[in-house]
């Protein structure tokens, strides 16, 4: 399955090492992180540009999540997310039963 645009605002539970997210909590789901893929950090144009944020790519057993941390506002949200064990819908067009 692909990555799902969420865009939610998460509740960070644990920091590792005081800056990488270990659990954050979802829609009242508890997260564990597993493993963080990437860290990048976004710069805010302007004057000697200062970190403005730093996006999270971390693994869950539940799937992949790219979580933002918004540095002045010190908060946190779920960008997009690829959810293990969700598969699409497939829609299909079943013939009629003629008697």
């Amino acid at each position: 399955m692909g990555w799902r645009i969420f865009d939610e605002a998460v509740e960070i539970a644990e920091l590792r090492h005081r800056y990488l997210p270990h659990i954050f909590h979802w829609r009242g789901q508890r997260f564990k992180v597993e493993a963080v893929e990437s860290v990048q950090t976004v710069l805010r144009r302007g004057w000697r540009g200062r970190p403005d944020r730093r996006l999270f790519r971390v693994q869950c057993s539940e799937g992949t999540f790219e979580l933002c941390h918004d540095l002045e506002a010190n908060a946190w949200h779920l960008r997009r997310a690829k959810l293990a064990g969700v598969r699409p819908v497939v829609a299909r067009q079943v013939a009629p039963a003629w008697p």
